[in-house]
């Protein structure tokens, strides 16, 4: 189906959103993780717009949105959640279906907690709402001024690149260098090295969303790869046995199945929307 990218605004900042499909269809809203943007998911995207209407857009501070600077906007969980409330009324959305990886999970769960009358069912793919341990690079950042400074000086396209190809990714998992080059373009930027610094330090704390994650009534799924570096696959089995009904699928991948399998997540995502759910639910 044709895609259409336009620009639209949300508490004020102007975010870039893809649309495919229908407008008739169902509805799907496919949220980014952190070091990444919407165009993570094409190919899921793509295949999913034959049945469904769906909608990719940037947070704000990544991709093509506007990336302002964090005393104009509280880059955060709870803000990312409450803009995308906003692109609902943009996009004369009444409810949708929410897939959301990783920070974008954690956003996801927020969103449906707080506002349970705009999503049908939801879908968490290797999310972040466990609080794990601080490392010694998370702490650094913690650091007003030399935490700032540090970052932007590491995140470079050797280091991105490293990153992606560790600890994103499964090591074996074939992804073009272009690719990862393409991911890490928008992030080059001065603006958006502050705006990813500021989320950064505004989500390692995520209790409030353990908190949310009790509050969901809503049909969910929990998606994992089982080769995830930076959440074991026993952390998503977990997530899922604490929300009520939840199911839970485990793909052979890294924390980015939508990169490394997309054909596999894209099947998992559409079964479950078209509530097809296999035994074991």
């Amino acid at each position: 189906m044709p895609s259409l990218s336009r620009d639209l605004l949300g508490a004020g900042v102007r975010i870039r959103v893809t649309e495919r499909g229908q407008a008739s269809n169902p509805a799907v809203l496919l949220i980014h993780d952190l070091f990444l943007d919407s165009r993570t998911w094409d190919n899921i995207a793509e295949e999913l717009s034959s049945e469904f209407y769906v909608v990719t857009p940037d947070l704000p501070g990544f991709g093509n949105s506007e990336k302002p600077a964090p005393r104009r906007y509280p880059y955060g969980i709870v803000a990312f959640a409450e803009t995308l409330v906003d692109l609902y009324s943009g996009l004369g959305l009444a409810r949708a279906a929410v897939v959301g990886h990783g920070l974008g999970g954690a956003v996801a769960i927020t969103l449906g907690a707080r506002h349970p009358e705009l999503v049908t069912r939801l879908v968490l793919v290797d999310a972040v709402c466990n609080v794990p341990p601080l490392g010694k690079m998370q702490r650094l950042l913690l650091l007003p001024f030399v935490g700032g400074f540090v970052f932007k000086q590491l995140l470079g396209i050797r280091a991105y690149h490293r990153f992606f190809s560790e600890y994103l990714v499964d090591t074996q998992a074939d992804i073009p260098p272009a690719r990862i080059q393409s991911f890490f373009e928008p992030l080059s930027a001065p603006a958006a090295r502050s705006s990813l610094l500021a989320t950064l330090r505004a989500t390692i704390d995520v209790r409030p969303v353990a908190a949310d994650k009790a509050r969901l009534s809503t049909p969910s799924l929990v998606v994992w790869g089982r080769k995830d570096k930076l959440q074991l696959a026993g952390v998503g089995q977990q997530i899922a046995r604490t929300m009520r009904g939840a199911g839970f699928e485990v793909l052979d991948s890294g924390h980015c199945p939508q990169e490394e399998c997309p054909e596999q997540l894209e099947a998992v995502i559409r079964r479950f929307l078209r509530d097809e759910r296999p035994s074991g639910y």
